[in-house]
């Protein structure tokens, strides 16, 4: 049965060096409008459900333009609040071969969802309307005020028997120095409040400060998210391995742990036409999968190919629909569709 999911983040601008030119090589950008709240917002709402965005955007011509893209992706705009002046901007230049994509951050912190005072939120009506909120790392890195407003939204929804999901996705250069000792009472306090998480070894080692004397990776994962999930209390922790392959090529094996037990998905193999966002799309997927009440091994599966097509498509939202990924599960790609 299809349901109410809203996903709280930042909307961006986005803006892409064509095709593989450096930032300094370049005299035109394509713009859109992007972040995680968005894709996943997106991608739920094409599996069927009614995807909300919790976000914040500027009253003026920007902002317009991005509540439109909004629109176009299946989002639906009703938590979306107008105030502030600015849009964070992001520069995305491809990379080739050896030399990897780079992305360049612009005007974050003054942008209007990273400057929403206390209250800019209807927490109570937020969490009577839906049946799931998702929450990412990345807004949680920004500064206090978010992560009052991530909280107080993921209690809300809580108290009222909502599903909570939280995607940890870390990243090292929105926490500066010493950004794993600062992050790690805010990760605690969000695990504390989730059902479903999206992480992997890397961050029950470097954010919640467990050890392992595993060295492998694989090992490392087996060993320490059941530890996690008994902990926080999580219902099923997902998350990916991924490996850059000699021909460029890239490889993806998604798992799921529930119920005490890890599944895995098969290892695909694929080409990469467009990397940013395809995290988000194997988080859909695994949300998809858990509120729909899929079997555990046909989620990661569903999920692990839902995330190999998002890298097939230009622009971070991904784009397939469930029959889409059905078919990526079963049939080999290549031939044309008629």
């Amino acid at each position: 049965m299809p349901k109410r999911i809203a996903a709280f983040g930042e909307v961006m601008m986005r803006l892409q060096v064509p095709g593989h030119d450096m930032l300094s090589q370049a005299s035109t950008l394509n713009y859109s409008f992007s972040g995680t709240g968005v894709n996943v917002a997106s991608a739920l709402s094409r599996f069927g459900h009614a995807g909300y965005l919790i976000s914040r955007l500027p009253a003026n011509p920007l902002g317009e333009a991005a509540m439109s893209s909004l629109r176009k992706l299946g989002i639906a705009t009703s938590f979306i609040e107008r105030g502030g002046q600015y849009l964070g901007m992001y520069f995305l230049e491809n990379g080739f071969g050896v030399r990897p994509s780079r992305v360049t951050y612009s005007n974050r912190l003054g942008s209007s969802f990273n400057t929403a005072p206390e209250r800019t939120y209807d927490y109570g009506g937020i969490a009577d309307a839906v049946d799931a909120v998702h929450f990412c790392g990345i807004a949680l890195a920004m500064n206090e005020s978010v992560r009052k407003h991530m909280k107080s939204i993921a209690e809300k929804v809580k108290e009222r028997g909502g599903t909570v999901i939280f995607d940890c996705n870390y990243r090292p250069s929105l926490w500066g120095e010493e950004g794993y000792s600062k992050a790690k009472r805010h990760y605690e306090d969000m695990l504390g409040l989730s059902d479903i998480v999206l992480m992997n070894e890397k961050d029950a080692l470097h954010i919640l400060g467990l050890s392992s004397a595993k060295t492998e990776r694989g090992e490392q994962l087996v060993e320490l998210i059941p530890v996690v999930a008994e902990r926080f209390g999580l219902s099923a922790v997902a998350g990916t391995h991924r490996s850059v392959n000699d021909d460029n090529t890239h490889s993806l094996t998604g798992y799921l742990y529930k119920n005490t037990k890890f599944h895995f998905s098969d290892k695909l193999t694929f080409s990469v036409y467009d990397r940013i966002g395809a995290g988000d799309a194997y988080a859909s997927g695994i949300i998809h999968g858990e509120l729909e009440g899929y079997p555990p091994e046909q989620t990661v599966r569903f999920a692990a190919a839902a995330g190999m097509l998002a890298h097939t498509v230009a622009g971070d939202t991904p784009m397939a629909t469930e029959s889409d990924i059905f078919r990526a599960m079963t049939e080999a790609a290549g031939d044309i569709e008629r």
